[in-house]
């Protein structure tokens, strides 16, 4: 892996880190929307997550990383980008609680040392 990818994907989990950190007292999606600094905050980190996994990571790396849906990842960050208004939010939650640790998990297989 080049120093590029490398340092990517450490922001990458930085993003990924500071969404589960924002989130980790909360229980549910009514807890999570009752913060709109917190909401805001997290779908920043998630749309920079889709940037950078689209624009920055090179082919090579993603071909590679082939578990970690690429395409999905930028797929989100459209949404947002797009259509913030309508954004569902029980989506941009359910990624937070269920995919964004399994992400992390697995980007940190790439790291050397682990990333965070």
């Amino acid at each position: 892996m080049n120093s590029r990818d490398q340092q990517v994907l450490e922001k990458i989990c930085k993003h990924i880190q500071s969404v589960l950190d924002y989130c980790k007292d909360c229980s549910d999606l009514a807890e999570f929307q009752e913060s709109s600094m917190r909401v805001e905050a997290c779908v920043f980190n998630l749309m920079q997550i889709g940037e950078l996994a689209k624009t920055s990571l090179s082919e090579d790396m993603k071909e590679k990383a082939k578990t970690i849906p690429w395409k999905q990842i930028y797929g989100l960050r459209n949404r947002i980008v797009h259509g913030y208004a309508g954004v569902e939010m029980k989506i941009v939650w359910d990624t937070i609680k269920e995919d964004l640790p399994q992400l992390k998990k697995e980007l940190e297989k790439y790291g050397n040392p682990p990333f965070l």
